[in-house]
């Protein structure tokens, strides 16, 4: 009977044994990895990549460069500064694929099944006990399955949440850090520059003094055998001369191993030789004395701080989602589904329902858990302490160096006068006795090496007062330079040189100074959810650069209006910004760019962003910010 039975039922065939075994074994085969070295065919390739990309999209050098196209050049082509930008904007893509984990989950499937023999069985009654002595089944051995299925977890949403907080401070953290590679390329570029330059003056006078000096050394040599001068006298000379000469390749080795690094941090490529534009000595600003506002400014101020100010919403987020972890998750689902199964009444159907669940032996671990984040609040805290009195010691220091930088430039500088007019003196009452020459050619080696020193007192001035001017945490720039070509950098960058380096420093924050507050209105957004995305954008970008957005009716009116023009699977997508500026001007600028038609949310707030950086200086104009 039972052989009957399974005669009747629809057959389906599997695949032959061999396939299955052939399968196997090649499966099998393909996890078997053996390692592999690198070839040096591709070592070189690697090498050649990389050396191409390094110097790519360079402006050339066409003319000696000056102080302010050094930095420029550093700005846009430092290599170090390119990777944080990197490591930024991988931040921000982050950031942006966090919040995509708040979204409830949607499972499209499909899959095929196949058995060796029916699943089945027989039954036995409940009341009576019968057994059934007929197998029967209601699966076919082959069959195929799809559906799909919505599902939502509160306890998942929320810490989805905060993980996204968390990653937007990081977001944050990559931004300082930044900050931080531009003002250190500010102060290695500016202490390069003044080095260089100072080698570059002297190079000419130091090649012919030390050539005459050589030949001072064998002429003194010369008299010395031929007794036309005193043994003692000859050697005080020839002692005299090396000194001097040893002091002067020094100088000038130190001074010219700072173009190299000059063209480093400008990323220029080796081999190509430059000059350096002549630039006026400047009178640098006297020593700041105020320094308890210098320490209130670099606490406000410097980027490691501020980084830590992240880290501390970044723990504090860290301890909500944990306990966020400890309650009941409640999760609804909702699918449709599909069988082929032909022993099935309904091969289709939808399902739905809600469950939770609660891991009660976490609750165990609540104690240690409000015992760790007390600890990590305070290791924070501590550390934070820790780096606030490091950077006030700094700034301390930072000042008294720059005074001392500045006294040893005013004395390396009347040491050089005084040089200068002791080998003009000796020079001109040269008589025809040898030392009397040998004399007139050391006070020039001497005059020479100090115009070496009083470079170097120059540049450690311009170093010690970068050093000073990095610690109080200043922006060299504002962040909206990335568009700029090298020309309009350049003059971006003088004009700030130019208001550093006045008679004083001024002791207002360039972070938290005066804030124009503007009232930012969304227009041609219709989507709510995206109108909340963009604007919280906007406030973000703005308060990066002094601006404050609120909805009082008391700020400044900002309109953002979007329009956009499909043609041929691509759209045209056009930003205005209108402002009212403090003197009741209506002021507008417009951006446009083209995007794929229907694109994702994130790119249409990427076309925001740009056009907000690309307009950013007129916006600041506008609003009188600094």
């Amino acid at each position: 009977m039972n052989q009957n039975t399974k005669k009747s039922l629809p057959a389906a065939g599997l695949l032959p044994r061999s396939l299955v075994v052939m399968a196997v074994a090649a499966v099998m085969a393909g996890c078997t990895v053996a390692p592999k070295a690198i070839t040096p065919e591709e070592v070189q390739q690697r090498v050649q990549n990389d050396t191409s990309k390094m110097y790519l999209n360079q402006a050339p050098i066409t003319a000696p460069i000056s102080l302010e196209e050094a930095v420029a050049r550093s700005l846009k082509y430092n290599l170090d500064y390119r990777l944080k930008k990197m490591e930024s904007a991988l931040a921000l893509g982050l950031t942006d694929y966090a919040s995509y984990d708040m979204l409830p989950q949607m499972v499209a499937s499909a899959g095929y099944r196949d058995r060796s023999n029916y699943a089945g069985g027989t039954s036995i009654g409940i009341l009576d006990g019968e057994v059934s002595t007929r197998p029967t089944s209601s699966d076919e051995r082959s069959r195929s399955l799809r559906g799909i299925e919505f599902s939502w977890n509160a306890l998942d949403f929320g810490v989805s949440y905060y993980r996204a907080r968390q990653q937007g401070d990081q977001f944050l953290i990559a931004e300082e850090r930044r900050r931080k590679v531009v003002q250190n390329l500010l102060q290695d570029v500016r202490a390069a520059y003044w080095r260089a330059l100072g080698a570059q003056r002297l190079n000419t006078q130091a090649d012919d003094i030390v050539e005459r000096a050589s030949l001072a050394l064998s002429r003194s040599r010369e008299a010395e055998t031929q007794k036309i001068i005193p043994p003692g006298v000859a050697l005080a000379y020839q002692r005299a001369l090396l000194d001097a000469t040893t002091l002067l390749n020094q100088r000038r080795q130190d001074l010219e191993f700072a173009k190299r690094e000059l063209a480093a941090l400008m990323n220029v490529p080796g081999g190509t030789d430059f000059n350096l534009a002549e630039a006026k000595e400047t009178a640098l600003p006297a020593a700041p004395k105020e320094i308890a506002k210098l320490e209130d400014m670099a606490l406000l101020q410097r980027p490691e701080l501020r980084e830590e100010d992240f880290r501390k919403r970044i723990t504090a987020d860290e301890a909500r989602k944990q306990l966020l972890g400890m309650l009941p998750g409640i999760t609804l689902n909702y699918g449709r589904q599909h069988d082929s199964n032909n022993l099935l009444f309904n091969n289709a159907w939808s399902e739905g329902g809600v469950s939770m669940a609660w891991n009660l032996m976490r609750l165990v671990a609540l104690p240690s858990l409000k015992d760790a984040q007390k600890y990590q609040e305070q290791t924070d805290d501590a550390r934070r302490m820790a780096l606030s009195m490091a950077i006030l010691t700094q700034t301390r220091v930072s000042v008294e160096r720059y005074r001392m930088a500045l006294e040893d430039f005013k004395l390396a500088d009347e040491a050089s006068q005084v040089d200068t007019r002791l080998a003009a003196y000796t020079k001109a009452s040269v008589s025809a006795k040898l030392e009397s020459e040998l004399e007139a050619i050391r006070t020039q080696a001497r005059a020479v090496l100090g115009a070496y020193q009083r470079a170097n007192a120059y540049a450690n001035a311009h170093i010690a007062f970068g050093r000073l001017y990095n610690t109080l945490g200043f922006d060299p720039i504002a962040d909206d330079f990335e568009a700029n070509d090298l020309p309009t950098l350049t003059q971006r960058v003088r004009t700030h040189l130019q208001a550093s380096e006045k008679d004083a420093f001024s002791l207002s924050s360039n972070l938290f100074g005066r804030v124009a507050t503007v009232n930012v209105q969304l227009a041609g957004i219709q989507d709510p959810v995206q109108k909340v995305r963009m604007k919280a954008l906007v406030t973000e970008l703005f308060a990066r650069h002094e601006i404050k957005t609120t909805d009082s009716n008391d700020a400044q009116p900002m309109t953002l209006a979007f329009e956009s023009a499909g043609q041929n699977g691509l759209e045209r997508a056009t930003w205005t910004v209108k402002v009212t500026d403090e003197a009741g001007h209506k002021q507008q600028a417009q951006f446009a760019t083209t995007i794929p038609t229907n694109s994702r949310t994130s790119v249409y707030e990427s076309s925001l962003v740009a056009a907000l950086n690309a307009n950013l200086g007129d916006i600041k104009t506008w609003l009188n910010v600094d």
